[in-house]
């Protein structure tokens, strides 16, 4: 499985941005998907996960203002961000998990930026 996430970039406090993942190879055994991130000098943490079924999960802090959805016909993930705060500067990285397998596959990653 391959992921290619887009998007990321520099937006004003308050603003909005939108990241995508788009997953090939193995995509169809792909289970759940989710977006992740890594601020400089901290641990990476999970910021939205959704199941194949369209389940999600938010962290506390981003909830109301994430939105994670997905297209399992084009293997296609998706983060809308709203309301983005400085605290949300990180590395976004996609992950996908194929169950079968027992693996956990991570895209690239890409920067998102919030000035304040």
């Amino acid at each position: 499985v391959q992921l290619v996430e887009s998007g990321g970039g520099l937006v004003q406090a308050g603003g909005s941005l939108r990241l995508s993942c788009a997953a090939s190879g193995n995509s169809f055994s792909i289970g759940n998907m989710g977006w992740y991130r890594q601020a400089p000098g901290k641990q990476r943490e999970m910021v939205a996960v959704i199941t194949k079924g369209s389940n999600t999960y938010y962290a506390d802090s981003v909830k109301g203002r994430f939105t994670i959805s997905r297209d399992n016909a084009k293997n296609t993930v998706y983060l809308q961000m709203n309301s983005l705060e400085p605290e949300d500067t990180a590395v976004y990285y996609c992950n996908a998990v194929v169950p079968y397998e027992g693996n956990n596959y991570w895209g690239q990653g890409t920067q998102v930026t919030v000035s304040s």
